[in-house]
């Protein structure tokens, strides 16, 4: 008996060690430079756990290792094979050019409680993605955006008078992460939710608090999105893992009401929401214009809540960096203030049209997005076998490729002195010089960012309107700057002085 159990428990170590071995020898056994199995997993695994590495500044690492090709193969924690693509012209191919084989994201098997981030725009794919991007492509046009243009300035508008308190009250620091979260919530509420939660004053509004819950980042919450990610369903459903929160239950809650107070008292506010809602009446009278997806109200709640998810983190983190690097460049920052005094002095004030067209600030910006993107990396999974150009190399189906973002963007192969913060990279004489498919903020293609028009919106406006009203140091007291390991925003708060070079707002 005891010769049999040993025999059966030999024979699954067997099986176990070979199919391991299949996994580790996929991309060798076609030819593809690879990272190992083993370091692809025990690396990434003691960089985050053990090193504290950043994980972009891992990836970094086989980014230069295989600095002289265009591609490499690694392995995922799941085991499961994927291509770096490091090449700028592969890169648009993946994502521009032969976007029909890679139109896909990552697809997680979520279960049915998850059902309002099954419909979010960020996770649906194939038509289905096809269908809900066509929706709600529309509530983000030129035109849509002046609709809410005063929403944004009505809270840019509020937290300048935030802190201007502020240095009235005591000379203190102030802590621009926090700050801007708190704009950035007050919009979002505004113009996704149509909810004034007045988070700017009221540091304990409910809403606030809520959104820090959903986008904070703790060992538990690293666990439960590594448990989605790469545990098999039926896995997750034993230990009952899934991404919906009581915070994002709390959102859930508040779009519905809204949306149900909307319908029953006609009440417009020219929000994401309206425009939505709008959407689906005009679908009850349709012409050949008219998106023919029908517009659920699923639908409407996750895209509600993807305002939320995707844009409040990502861009707080975005003003918070910039505000930084025009603090520690003074030229700059002084450059910038002139240019917004000029909009002003000729347009009476920071219109829609001027922001949006305001070329240097436009070009702070990027360059802040350049240095530190709001995602390191970004994936697309191969939905039909595809032959790399010039190559007999094959991707297969549902193998996925990535793309890295950070590593591409500071290249000094692409950009000059990388590690400089250097917005004339940006302005339109020098544009020309920059090499399509190393800059990919958001995205590229088809399926970028939807909200990139309305994120940079806001992102302008009120750093236009706090160059205008104060003069930015850091603070002698705070560190320099350092990063969170597994996302590329503040381990710390960014601590800046302020002080008023004008009584106007």
């Amino acid at each position: 008996m005891e010769v049999v159990a040993s025999s059966v428990v030999l024979a699954v170590l067997t099986l176990l060690l070979f199919l391991v071995w299949r996994k580790a020898s996929y991309w060798s056994s076609r030819g593809v430079p690879n990272v190992p199995l083993y370091i692809s997993l025990g690396y990434t695994l003691y960089g985050i756990f053990k090193k504290r590495e950043q994980l972009w500044i891992m990836v970094d690492k086989s980014y230069q290792t295989y600095k002289d090709k265009g591609y490499y193969g690694l392995y995922g924690l799941d085991f499961k094979p994927s291509l770096m693509v490091r090449n700028p012209e592969l890169v648009k191919r993946v994502m521009v050019q032969d976007f029909d084989y890679f139109h896909d994201r990552r697809i997680i098997d979520l279960t049915d409680k998850d059902i309002y981030f099954k419909e979010m725009l960020t996770m649906v794919s194939g038509n289905h993605w096809k269908g809900v991007r066509s929706v709600v492509t529309p509530t983000f046009t030129s035109g849509k955006m002046r609709k809410m243009f005063p929403l944004v300035l009505e809270k840019a508008d509020a937290m300048m008078q935030h802190f201007r308190n502020i240095h009235h009250q005591k000379n203190v620091s102030v802590k621009m992460k926090f700050s801007f979260s708190r704009y950035v919530m007050d919009v979002i509420a505004a113009c996704a939710f149509g909810i004034e939660c007045n988070s700017i004053e009221n540091e304990e509004e409910e809403f606030s608090k809520m959104a820090a819950e959903i986008n904070k980042i703790n060992a538990r919450s690293v666990i439960r999105g590594m448990a989605v990610f790469f545990l098999p369903k039926f896995v997750r459903k034993v230990l009952d893992i899934n991404l919906t929160t009581p915070a994002g239950l709390f959102f859930r809650d508040v779009v519905i009401q809204t949306m149900k107070l909307r319908q029953e008292s006609g009440i417009k506010r020219g929000d994401f929401l309206d425009l939505m809602l709008e959407q689906r009446q005009e679908q009850l009278h349709q012409d050949d214009k008219t998106p023919k997806y029908p517009l659920k109200d699923d639908t409407i709640i996750a895209q509600s809540m993807l305002f939320l998810v995707a844009g409040f983190d990502t861009t707080a983190n975005t003003l918070a960096f910039t505000a930084f690097h025009l603090a520690k460049h003074p030229h700059i920052q002084q450059r910038l203030r002139e240019e917004v005094q000029n909009i002003v002095k000729e347009h009476g004030s920071l219109t829609y049209q001027a922001i949006m067209e305001a070329q240097y600030l436009d070009a702070c910006i990027s360059e802040t997005l350049r240095l530190n993107p709001p995602a390191a990396l970004t994936e697309r999974q191969c939905t039909k076998d595809y032959c790399l150009p010039g190559t007999d190399v094959i991707i297969s189906k549902g193998i996925m490729v990535t793309i890295p973002i950070w590593s591409l963007q500071n290249d000094p192969q692409y950009w000059t002195n990388p590690t400089e913060f250097n917005p004339d990279r940006f302005l339109p004489d020098n544009k020309p010089n920059l090499i399509s498919g190393t800059y990919l903020p958001f995205g590229l293609g088809p399926r970028n960012c939807v909200g990139m028009r309305f994120a940079l919106m806001e992102s302008k406006l009120v750093l236009a309107k706090l160059v205008e009203n104060f003069d930015l140091r850091p603070d002698p007291a705070s560190p320099e700057l350092q990063f969170s390991i597994v996302a590329m925003r503040p381990k710390e708060d960014i601590n800046l002085i302020l002080t008023p070079i004008t009584t106007s707002v």
